[in-house]
């Protein structure tokens, strides 16, 4: 259909004029959909509630597409047409079907990218939503693995506290200091997901002099540390966790005592942390191995599978237990 003007010429203007008119309804009816979507919420369709809603909506849509363009042909026609004397009803039953269809088309195309893209963005949300819940509730799961594993770690401290206060009270000050730094490491950074090597090898050091004040002897250790690695993050407590059960199962069930012996290096990107101890592997109850599981519950909640724990016996009656971490 030619935009004629009075000559029967293609006329310019009345071609402008009919993109403006058309621009103009689309916008017209698209924003009253849009307003009508974001009241009733049919932003937030599911997929299946989607052809129950939408395929009345664009027929809707449709017949204002149609009705709002009949009226437009016609008075461009009538005022730009000369002698044009066609009455408004005779056009409308002339091209009211093509219009209908063209309507219908167009309608659908747009309300289809309109749900689309609320669908997406719906969808992302979620993602989002889930994403931060699961690490909310990690970081929740993680300080709960923490208040565990504090009160059990200090319970064996002040036992250790306790059995030199009439028989050494020198070294019971020097405990009660060794434990105060202790506190003070766990207390100012107990809530921190990760921590260097080089302060988690401190309060290892801490705790070892402190159960060597309660064993003499009979408790011997020593730290093998890769020069170049103290600034590797690692959870906090790991090594400890393998130390005090290195302790508790390996050196206090050993009339002699005996050396527990803690190796860290780089491997392959990885840090290998190995503690050795004498002693054998036993089957005890699952209050005696809190802090093993308490360790695995946070390497699984920190590197998912990419980290790994394992103990078992050794070479001449000890027990090893290797610990190996992503390099953080």
């Amino acid at each position: 259909m030619y935009a004629g003007g009075h000559s029967g010429q293609y006329s310019y203007t009345l071609a402008l004029i009919h993109f403006v008119l058309d621009i103009d309804i689309g916008i017209l009816i698209t924003h009253a959909y849009y307003c009508f979507a974001h009241r009733f919420n049919y932003t937030h369709l599911k997929v299946q509630n989607m052809a129950v809603r939408l395929i009345p909506a664009v027929l809707l849509m449709g017949v204002c597409y149609m009705l709002l363009v009949t009226v437009k042909l016609y008075a461009a026609r009538y005022y730009f047409t000369f002698a044009y004397s066609e009455s408004f009803w005779a056009f409308f039953s002339q091209n009211y079907v093509v219009l209908l269809a063209t309507g219908i088309r167009l309608m659908a195309i747009w309300v289809l990218a309109f749900h689309l893209y609320h669908y997406a963005l719906m969808e992302i949300g979620t993602a989002t939503d889930n994403a931060r819940l699961q690490v909310v509730a990690r970081d929740a799961q993680m300080q709960q693995l923490s208040a565990q594993l504090n009160p059990h770690f200090f319970f064996n401290a002040l036992n250790s506290v306790k059995a030199l206060t009439n028989t050494n009270p020198a070294k019971a000050r020097r405990a009660i200091d060794l434990l105060s730094d202790l506190l003070r490491a766990t207390l100012y950074g107990g809530h921190a997901r990760l921590i260097s090597l080089h302060d988690e090898v401190n309060l290892v050091s801490d705790y070892l002099e402190l159960e060597k004040i309660r064993f003499e002897e009979r408790l011997q250790f020593s730290v093998d540390m890769e020069q170049g690695i103290q600034h590797f993050l690692i959870p906090p407590l790991s090594i400890q966790t393998l130390v005090e059960n290195a302790v508790k199962h390996g050196i206090a069930q050993q009339k002699d005592g005996g050396e527990i012996k803690i190796t860290i290096k780089n491997t392959d990107g990885k840090i290998h942390v190995t503690v050795l101890n004498p002693g054998r592997l036993i089957s005890v109850g699952n209050e005696h191995r809190l802090g093993l599981k308490n360790l695995q519950d946070r390497l699984l909640l920190q590197y998912q599978n990419q980290a790994s724990f394992v103990m078992e016996e050794a070479y001449g009656d000890k027990v090893s237990s290797t610990l190996i971490m992503p390099v953080s």
